[in-house]
């Protein structure tokens, strides 16, 4: 049986980052029913760090375009997570729900711009299934100094 999702992801050129499970009292997966929530991800990059270009505040340190592709790297690691939870992207039925978190200056409103780097991937790699509801969110600082922090509701098909 093929994998329809990886195969669209070769399709695209887009390799998912490697993760691993926590070893902290977090978990980055959490399966309740046929619902998977992915905790939220940074974007790293394949150093394990942050690349220098994402890290502060949207409005001033990162524009909204550098913040846009740190909301996609992110989801890239919300994928991986999810992977790594199901053994197949597949096994996604659809995403639900999309949260981000945005490191920005009190007055700046490129929040829902910086998120779209988030929401038209996931689209792009699931198509219909990855069509969502999102909650965008202005936030004074995040872990390690990341511009962008992205979460996950996935609903699971039926095994």
């Amino acid at each position: 049986m093929t994998d329809k999702t990886e195969q669209k992801l070769k399709e695209l050129k887009i390799e998912l980052p490697a993760v691993t499970e926590s070893v902290k009292n977090y978990i980055h997966t959490k399966r309740t029913g046929n619902l998977l929530y992915v905790s939220g991800q940074l974007c790293f990059g394949p150093d394990g760090k942050i690349p220098p270009r994402y890290v502060g505040k949207i409005g001033s340190t990162v524009s909204a375009e550098d913040g846009y592709a740190a909301a996609r790297l992110c989801l890239m690691h919300v994928l991986g997570h999810a992977r790594l939870a199901l053994g197949s992207l597949d096994a996604i039925k659809e995403c639900v729900r999309l949260g981000g978190f945005v490191n920005a200056e009190p007055d700046c409103t490129d929040l829902a711009a910086v998120m779209n780097g988030a929401s038209d991937a996931i689209v792009e790699i699931l198509g219909e299934r990855g069509r969502h509801s999102r909650t965008t969110i202005g936030v004074a600082t995040l872990p390690l100094g990341s511009c962008v922090e992205v979460e996950a509701i996935l609903e699971i098909a039926a095994s």
